[in-house]
């Protein structure tokens, strides 16, 4: 594989029970983590997510209650996932929209702090769409000629994702190597907080993405209507833009 590495990265998938970040749970993860020595190491974990699964949940992935009734919860498993994470960056098919802002809801829901500001991640869907428009099982028929078998098994779709990367970083030889170049590449749009609801201006400045302040500086929000503020902490928004907007909110984040 020709993608180059200064630090490991994860690939990884999720399955969960609704695509709901704030409200869903994960039932299933596995990562496939990557060295800049060439080593890799694979995990996987059934999760109890201490809800029901929807039938629709498990007609996708085939996960459904029985199965894990009797697996540890996420709760459990935290600091042994976030120990595969911490040093890494991040790599997944439609990950930065959806498996990524899963993850850090859950490991911020059970107290696990998680900074994404020493991170960067690669969405292997963002490349695919920017050249072929397909999706994940048609992604890893075009790119490696062959069926996915298993497709929605969270370590199926792992390992698809990053034989699918592998044969993209050999099909189109503009793309960068560069863990960071490719994340800029594959990145929709300039996120602060991996759902988009804050992004940044041209000039690198936090601005809301959502609602009647769509556009406008954090900042300045901040300081004219504080009930804003404290609307977004007790809405069902995820834990990491409220983060997000608390250091924003305390000067912490980095300025442009």
């Amino acid at each position: 594989m020709v993608l180059e590495l200064t630090k490991p990265i994860c690939f990884f998938d999720l399955e969960t029970t609704g695509i709901n970040i704030v409200k869903d749970r994960i039932v299933e993860i596995s990562i496939l983590k990557l060295f800049p020595n060439g080593t890799k190491k694979q995990q996987s974990w059934l999760i109890n997510p201490e809800m029901p699964i929807p039938a629709e949940a498990t007609a996708i992935h085939g996960i459904s209650d029985d199965r894990v009734v009797n697996e540890p919860t996420f709760k459990q498993l935290a600091n042994e996932i976030y120990g595969w994470f911490k040093d890494a960056d991040l790599a997944g098919f439609n990950s930065d929209r959806f498996d990524i802002p899963m993850l850090i809801e859950e490991l911020l829901r059970v107290g696990v702090d998680v900074d994404l500001k020493r991170m960067v991640s690669i969405d292997v869907q963002t490349i695919f769409h920017k050249m072929e428009k397909r999706t994940l099982t048609a992604a890893y028929k075009f790119y490696c000629d062959r069926d996915l078998e298993d497709a929605h098994s969270a370590e199926a779709d792992t390992l698809a994702t990053y034989k699918v990367l592998e044969a993209q970083l050999n099909k189109y030889p503009d793309l960068p190597k560069d863990v960071k170049s490719l994340s800029k590449f594959t990145s929709r749009q300039n996120r602060v907080d991996f759902a988009g609801m804050i992004t940044q201006n041209e000039n690198g400045d936090p601005i809301f993405n959502f609602g009647k302040h769509k556009g406008s500086l954090v900042v300045e929000i901040l300081e004219k209507e504080p009930g804003y503020f404290g609307w977004i902490l007790g809405a069902d928004f995820p834990r990491y833009t409220k983060k997000v907007l608390t250091q924003i909110k305390l000067g912490a984040y980095p300025q442009s």
